[in-house]
C-alpha cells in the first residue's frame, strides 16, 4: 500500500472533548437519579411521617417556637457575634503590632481557641469560671455567658480574617493618609479598617451563620424554660411528645435564617469578584 493510499483512507473519528464531557455528565446524572430512586423505594415513608411529620404536634409549637426559641437563638447569635467581632478586632491589631509581646499573646490566643472544640469553651464558661471565681456572676446571666462563650470562639477566627483583610489593603492607602497628616492610629481607624471590612464582609457573614448553629450548645449551660433556644426547645418537646416532629420543625427554623444568609454571602462574593475584574 502506497503513502497516497494511506492518506486517502478515512480516519477513525473519536469523541470530541465536549462530547466526552457531556457523556461523563450524563452518566453522573443517571447515577444520581438512580441513587435517589433507590433511596425513595427503600425508605419506609409511613414510619418517617409518623415520627417526623405530625401536623398536630407541629401546630402546637407555634407561635412559641418563633417568639421564644427562634428569638433566643437570634439574640444569642447576635450578641456572640458582637463580642467576637470586638475581641477579634483587638486581637487582629495585636497580631499586627510591632510590639513583640502583643503579637505573641494574640498568636497564643488564636491557636488555643481555634484548636479547642466550642463545646469545651461552653463547659469552661459554665463550670470552670464559677469554680475559679466564687461569687462572680457574668453580666447578663445566661445571655452573657452565651455571648462570652460564642465570642471567645468566634474571635479567634475573626481575628485572622480581619488581619488578612487589613493586610490586603494596598500599602499606598496608609502612606496617602499619613501624607495628609493622619496619625498611624487615625489612619488605621479612618482609612484602612473601613476598606478591610469591605473585603472581609463575606467571610464575616459566613462566620455569623456558623455562630447561629453553634448557639445550640447553650443547653450545656443549663437554661430556664424562657431561655431555651431552638435545639433545646425541640429536644424538650420531642421528649414530652415521644415524637421527633419538634426536632424537624426546629431544623426548619434554623434554615429560615441560614439559607437567606448563605444567599447573601454568595451575592457579596459575586459582587467582590466583579469588582476585582
Amino acid at each position: 500500500m502506497t503513502d497516497t493510499d494511506t492518506r486517502l483512507q478515512p480516519r477513525k473519528k473519536g469523541l470530541t472533548r465536549r462530547q466526552k464531557r457531556s457523556l461523563s455528565r450524563g452518566i453522573q446524572y443517571a447515577v444520581f437519579v438512580a441513587a435517589v430512586i433507590a433511596f425513595a423505594l427503600a425508605a419506609d415513608w409511613d414510619r418517617l411521617q409518623n415520627q417526623f411529620a405530625q401536623a398536630d404536634i407541629a401546630r402546637q409549637m407555634f407561635p412559641e417556637v418563633i417568639t421564644l426559641a427562634l428569638k433566643n437563638t437570634v439574640l444569642y447569635t447576635v450578641t456572640g457575634f458582637a463580642v467576637g467581632l470586638a475581641l477579634g478586632m483587638l486581637i487582629a491589631l495585636m497580631r499586627l503590632s510591632s510590639v513583640g509581646p502583643y503579637r505573641w499573646l494574640a498568636g497564643v490566643y488564636i491557636e488555643i481557641f481555634r484548636g479547642l472544640p466550642a463545646l469545651l469553651i461552653f463547659i469552661f464558661i459554665g463550670v470552670a469560671v464559677p469554680l475559679a471565681f466564687p461569687g462572680t456572676e457574668i453580666i447578663g446571666g445566661t445571655y452573657g455567658k452565651v455571648a462570652l462563650a460564642l465570642g471567645l470562639v468566634a474571635a479567634a477566627y475573626m481575628a485572622e480574617t480581619i488581619r488578612a483583610g487589613i493586610q490586603a489593603v494596598p500599602k499606598g492607602q496608609m502612606e496617602a493618609a499619613r501624607s495628609l497628616g493622619f496619625s498611624p492610629a487615625r489612619a488605621m481607624v479612618s482609612v484602612i479598617i473601613p476598606q478591610a471590612f469591605r473585603i472581609i464582609l463575606p467571610p464575616l457573614t459566613n462566620e455569623l451563620v456558623l455562630l447561629f448553629k453553634d448557639s445550640s450548645l447553650v443547653l450545656f449551660l443549663g437554661v430556664t424554660l424562657e431561655e431555651r433556644e431552638l435545639s433545646k426547645y425541640g429536644r424538650d418537646l420531642a421528649s414530652t411528645t415521644a415524637n421527633s416532629t419538634p426536632i424537624l420543625v426546629a431544623g426548619l427554623c434554623y434554615l429560615l435564617i441560614t439559607v437567606p444568609l448563605g444567599f447573601v454571602v454568595r451575592r457579596m462574593e459575586a459582587k467582590a469578584q466583579e469588582a476585582v475584574k
